[in-house]
């Protein structure tokens, strides 16, 4: 059952989605060559608790960290170990947040040192998609609009949609309704209302979309183990609009990149509430 969020509620999720937010951001001057992912998750942890907030993963469905830390091939739900990250790596940092009783779950595929222009444009697509996406949620559009939205932007560069993995509702809980995949066709399923709040997250595979799973029952690997992207934002539909609760912008701080895509989803009124 899909449950609409009053104003308040809404709220609640976005300050959960901003300390996701920020945590991304701090993590992002510490990604870098040598550096290990169980580093990076103790890290968050830390920031996490000391900014008032819970690990939204740990021990969620039994998961044994606070990131799920998932470089190259590996597409999500990678558990954190002790392997140095090397020169030339990417990785997906899906990090998630309690707090308030409420959940924001947001995440991001970093460069490691010098990428090659093939996975950078790997990683512009997808994160392009994911625009895309939240550009079909809004009030009377439907779940595969965004879906459809998505993959057709990925497709015509010959890339892979993971079918088996999917965006979702969030609120009190990680996981609720509607289930948001990353391909469809216009026009096909739940009609979308002012006050639902998502997760939308394209993933997104170099090659084939096929996925496998590692023995620990967590790690999910492209088939054909090319490089796998993966993006994702908290969004609300406020007076019919999508409207960002999560930000790439400190991120974007901590590498010193300048950017103006996320404009399109900020709703004035809460940018006074925040200068006020």
């Amino acid at each position: 059952m899909i449950k609409i969020k009053t104003r308040a509620e809404i709220e609640l999720i976005r300050e959960s989605a901003l300390l996701v937010s920020k945590t991304l951001g701090m993590l992002a001057k510490e990604v870098k060559p040598g550096v290990s992912t169980l580093r990076l998750d103790a890290l968050a942890e830390e920031f996490i608790r000391d900014n008032g907030g819970i690990p939204g993963f740990l021990g969620l469905y039994d998961f044994p960290n606070t990131l799920c830390m998932s470089p190259n091939a590996q597409v999500v739900h990678g558990i954190p170990n002790d392997k140095p990250l090397e020169d030339g790596d990417i990785i997906s940092i899906d990090c998630g947040v309690l707090m308030n009783g409420y959940y924001g779950d947001h995440a991001y595929t970093f460069e490691v040192g010098d990428v090659a222009e093939e996975t950078k444009k790997l990683l512009r697509v997808t994160k392009e998609s994911l625009y895309e996406g939240i550009r079909q949620f809004r009030a009377g559009n439907r779940v595969e609009d965004i879906g459809y939205a998505i993959q057709t932007h990925v497709e015509k560069e010959g890339y892979g949609v993971v079918r088996e993995l999917v965006g979702h509702g969030l609120g009190k809980k990680m996981h609720e309704d509607p289930q948001i995949p990353n391909y469809g066709r216009r026009g096909r399923g739940k009609k979308f209302k002012n006050g639902m709040v998502v997760a939308i997250e394209p993933m997104v595979n170099m090659g084939t979309h096929k996925i496998e799973q590692l023995r620990d029952g967590w790690t999910i690997l492209t088939l054909d183990r090319k490089p796998s992207a993966h993006f994702e934002h908290d969004i609300a539909i406020i007076n019919g609009n999508p409207e960002l609760l999560s930000t790439f912008k400190y991120i974007y701080d901590a590498m010193g990149i300048e950017s103006d895509e996320e404009n399109e989803f900020k709703s004035s009124e809460h940018e006074h509430q925040k200068s006020v």
